[in-house]
């Protein structure tokens, strides 16, 4: 079955998407359905770099409302900014050491960080594991560095490195 099947809630998630696009439960939908569900994950599967384990599913929901809560409320200052701040911007790039070493979650926090408004994730650094954040209008780095590293490292590390620990 994980021959043909090696992510089955990738393959649902697409049959299902599939269906939707096509608003059609025809069986001559349902059958492309099925092979492009079964083809997609079985031709991407030698681009993903480790078999993912995500646990704790409690803090995935509160990461994501953290996440849904901060992109808002940097939408609503970067307008702000934009629109009434009179070019008094402070940008910058600051240093954050990240502890995160799995590369899922490395991805799903420069998911998080870059679908931010203000913040873009750079690289990072050469040498170390630190991470090189661009902020536009910076304030307090050390008000950053506390809140990508409690709020969204924690978390993540949480997630993905637990059962590995």
């Amino acid at each position: 079955m994980s021959r043909w099947l090696p992510t089955p809630l990738m393959s649902l998630a697409l049959l299902l998407l599939w269906l939707m696009l096509n608003q059609s439960i025809e069986p001559a939908h349902l059958l492309l359905g099925a092979i492009i569900a079964i083809a997609v994950p079985l031709l991407v599967a030698p681009l993903r770099p480790t078999p993912v384990r995500v646990s704790r599913p409690l803090t995935i929901i509160r990461l994501t409302g953290y996440a849904l809560i901060e992109i808002l409320r940097s939408c609503f200052n970067v307008c702000t900014l934009i629109l009434f701040g009179g070019g008094r911007l402070n940008s910058q790039f600051i240093r954050i050491p990240l502890d995160l070493r799995d590369p899922h979650g490395l991805a799903v926090l420069a998911c998080i960080i870059n679908s931010t408004p203000g913040t873009v994730w750079v690289e990072i650094i050469p040498g170390s594991h630190d991470l090189a954040l661009h902020v536009f209008d910076l304030h307090d780095a050390a008000w950053w560095v506390n809140t990508i590293k409690t709020k969204l490292e924690s978390p993540l590390i949480e997630i993905f490195e637990q059962e590995k620990a």
